[in-house]
């Protein structure tokens, strides 16, 4: 077991199978040292655990949790391409989408759940830069979608 997956089986998570692409896209590729994944989705399972704009049918703590559950799916599609999530050097950046209701503006809070996740797994290896973009609608009606970039070990 790596290291990083020790530090989740601690937190007492376990990295889930790669989600199934929607459409014509791989989950990630890597380029040089890079992998750039494509927007994951809170998928569970095979399925969304729930839908709706966040600020409407879905609250900012809900979404949040979510946003955690998108980045360890992003974890997972980083291992499907480099095989050992220890090969990390550092997450480079974040882009957390947020389907928002109209006066919904708390896109940083939610898109923290997937930051916290990548810091609390990966320690000053998970510390990034990030965009939190408010959308009027996601895939499969998703309240949240995260896309992460990472450096490997050279």
């Amino acid at each position: 077991m790596s290291a990083v997956e020790a530090k989740l089986a601690e937190l007492g998570l376990t990295l889930p199978e790669v989600v199934p692409p929607l459409a014509a896209y791989q989950p990630a590729v890597q380029s040089g040292v890079y992998v750039y994944t494509a927007g994951q989705l809170p998928m569970v399972e095979g399925k969304l655990p729930v839908t709706g704009k966040v600020g409407a049918e879905v609250t900012p703590e809900e979404a949040k949790g979510l946003a955690r559950t998108c980045a360890l799916n992003a974890l997972a599609a980083v291992k499907s391409v480099t095989g050992d999530l220890d090969r990390i050097a550092r997450v480079v950046k974040v882009v957390g989408f947020v389907a928002s209701a109209s006066d919904f503006t708390g896109q940083p809070g939610v898109v923290n759940g997937a930051s916290e996740l990548l810091g609390e797994v990966l320690g000053d290896k998970g510390v990034h830069a990030r965009s939190a973009v408010g959308v009027a609608v996601l895939p499969l009606d998703a309240p949240v979608e995260v896309e992460i970039q990472v450096e490997l070990v050279r």
